[in-house]
């Protein structure tokens, strides 16, 4: 029953506004509380296009209503890191402003996933192609050359040492598939189920993600922390706000455990330093400053060559997808290649 109420969810989730379309629509709200709009005027003038107008319309009756921003987005299904990072508006009240860092966080998260899937398509129609020739070389040549050469058992074992390891390779592509397939959607079902101490952990055992989600993670505490400082509230108020949330639980675990150690009179900074999760960098940051101006503005700074750090490693990273994989792919042919004319080359030297 809860698995079909998770399936009945995700499909809602799917029959939401596309990802371009709710760049789109956020791109067009901050343009207009840009030019002094207000943002009920602003979501009537957004109701001029069609594709956008069932949308706005919703969000501007939640507002009316008393909901928060982030919940009228949340109710049309925006993406959760959309409206995570739009729940601190409810603080810090600079919504113009948070909406803008927004749509550059999502439109590298677009440029990210549009890169990703043009990297990987052609590799995984040149891995269909290849695992079909295995298959037919096995099916067909290999029993064929098994024949012409019963005859040398030189030749024939070397034919059995081809189709040992086609078979290996047939079932490791299987396997690694059905592997992949199977813990990606239990990971997307049974992810909340999950302790958050047992989350962190997994993350932390990650070679690749553990850095990605460190520099995530990094980049929304320092940010959210230095939009926070601006509105007057204490350090211990700021984390505590930062605990409330849901929708970056990681980040609620984090600011949970710094909350009681300000409680028992002790700085964040040696707790911080310890944090798997938290870039060190901000830890010292803290040791720097004690005054909150100061804080804030290399918290601000931080938060913004974090940014550009995780564009660079990212698209670092995709480009090197394909490159790898052909030389993994070329390695495979250039062996199946040999295996078959190896018995004709031993066939000959007995000539």
């Amino acid at each position: 029953m809860v698995l079909w109420q998770k399936i009945r969810f995700y499909r809602s989730r799917n029959n939401a506004l596309k990802q371009e379309l709710q760049l789109r629509f956020l791109k067009r709200l901050s343009r207009l509380m840009d030019n002094g709009y207000p943002i009920v005027q602003a979501l009537e003038i957004i109701q001029w296009d069609t594709q956008l107008k069932s949308a706005a319309s919703s969000v501007k009756a939640s507002l009316k209503s008393g909901k928060h921003f982030d919940e009228a987005l949340d109710e049309l299904h925006f993406r959760q890191s959309i409206t995570a990072y739009l729940y601190f508006v409810r603080s810090n009240g600079d919504l113009r402003t948070s909406i803008a860092k927004c749509i550059t966080m999502f439109e590298q998260r677009l440029q990210y996933m549009r890169k990703f899937q043009e990297s990987v398509r052609y590799p995984l129609i040149l891995l269909l192609v290849f695992a079909v020739l295995l298959y037919f070389v096995k099916q067909s040549v290999l029993p064929s050359f098994t024949d012409l050469f019963q005859n040398s058992a030189q030749t024939s074992s070397t034919i059995m040492l081809t189709m040992t390891f086609i078979d290996l390779t047939l079932t490791f592509l299987m396997l690694f598939s059905l592997i992949l397939g199977t813990g990606f959607l239990l990971w997307r079902f049974q992810e909340k189920n999950i302790n958050i101490e047992n989350r962190i952990k997994l993350y932390s055992l990650l070679p690749v993600y553990r850095h990605y989600k460190r520099m995530e993670v990094s980049f929304l505490f320092a940010s959210h922390l230095s939009s926070l400082l601006t509105t007057g509230l204490s350090m211990k108020e700021i984390l505590e706000n930062m605990a409330k949330q849901q929708k970056q639980p990681v980040l609620a675990y984090y600011a949970s455990l710094l909350t009681s150690e300000l409680s028992k009179g002790i700085y964040v900074t040696n707790l911080l330093a310890s944090l798997p999760l938290i870039d060190n960098q901000i830890s010292l940051i803290f040791q720097k400053n004690a005054d909150k101006e100061a804080l804030e503005k290399d918290l601000s700074i931080y938060a913004e060559f974090q940014t550009e750090e995780i564009h660079r490693k990212i698209m670092k990273a995709i480009t090197y997808i394909q490159p790898i994989f052909f030389l993994i792919l070329a390695s495979l042919i250039i062996f199946i290649y040999m295996a078959l004319m190896w018995p004709m080359f031993q066939l000959i030297n007995t000539i």
